[in-house]
C-alpha cells in the first residue's frame, strides 16, 4: 500500500490532565496543586491554539524469523521488511508471529516548540508544563495513528501489538534514517537533524506489528 497521511483538527482534541500531571511527576494519589493545574489549564488552551497535528503511516510485508539465543537466552531475531534487515530481541519480541508491519510519524508541529521556547527564559514552572502538554498531546495523535492503523489491520483480519519507537531497547536511534527513507516525513513538516533527533521536538516515529 502506499503512505497514508492523517491531519486531524487539533480543536478535536481534548487535553488529558491526569497524563500532563504524570509527565510532571505528581502520582495519582497526589494530584497537582491547585496553582499548577491552573497552570495546566492555561498550557492547554495556549498550546491548543498552536497545534498543528499531523501524521503519516504506511504498512510493509514483514518477515520476523527466530535466529539465535544471546549468551542469557533471550531470543534474537532476523527483521525484514521493504529493503531493511535489522537483528533485535526487543523489537523482535513486539513483532514475533506478526506478517505486517507499519511504520508511523507524527507531529504537533513547530508552533509547540516556538512557544516551548519563548516561555524557557521567562517561565521555567510554566515551560516546564509546557513540555508536559506537549508530551500529552503528541500522545493523543499517536493514538489517534494507532486507531487507523488498527482498523485497517482489522479490515484485512489483523490484530495490532503495541507500538514500539526506535531507540528504546536494543532497537538503535539509526533506523530513524529508515523512517526518513520509506515514508515522506517532509511532507507531515519533518526533519531529522545529524543527532538522529527530529524537529519538531514533539514528534514520534513508532512500528506497529500486525499478527
Amino acid at each position: 500500500m502506499s503512505a497514508s497521511f492523517i491531519f486531524p483538527d487539533s480543536k478535536n482534541f481534548s487535553p488529558d490532565f491526569n497524563e500532563v500531571a504524570r509527565y510532571l511527576g505528581y502520582r495519582r494519589t497526589t494530584p497537582p496543586e491547585a496553582d499548577v493545574s491552573d497552570l495546566m489549564k492555561k498550557a492547554a488552551s495556549e498550546m491548543q491554539a498552536v497545534l498543528k497535528p499531523q501524521a503519516v503511516f504506511e504498512v510493509f510485508d514483514l518477515d520476523c524469523q527466530f535466529e539465535k539465543q544471546d549468551e542469557t537466552g533471550r531470543d534474537i531475531y532476523k527483521i525484514s521488511f521493504a529493503d531493511v534487515t535489522l537483528h533485535s530481541k526487543d523489537l523482535g519480541a513486539n513483532l514475533k508471529n506478526c506478517k505486517k508491519v507499519a511504520l508511523m510519524a507524527a507531529t504537533i508541529g513547530p508552533q509547540v516548540d516556538a512557544l516551548i521556547r519563548k516561555y524557557t527564559s521567562l517561565d521555567s514552572v510554566y515551560a516546564s508544563i509546557l513540555q508536559a502538554t506537549g508530551a500529552m498531546f503528541i500522545e493523543e495523535v499517536v493514538d489517534l495513528v494507532n486507531k487507523e492503523i488498527k482498523k485497517l489491520a482489522e479490515a484485512e483480519g489483523f490484530s495490532t501489538r503495541p507500538r514500539y519507537s526506535p531507540g528504546y531497547g536494543d532497537v538503535p536511534l539509526e533506523m530513524q534514517k529508515d523512517f526518513f527513507r520509506l515514508l515522506p516525513c517532509t511532507r507531515i513538516g519533518l526533519t531529522l537533524m545529524d543527532t538522529l533527533i527530529m524537529a519538531p521536538e514533539k514528534s514520534v516515529t513508532a512500528f506497529v506489528g500486525l499478527y
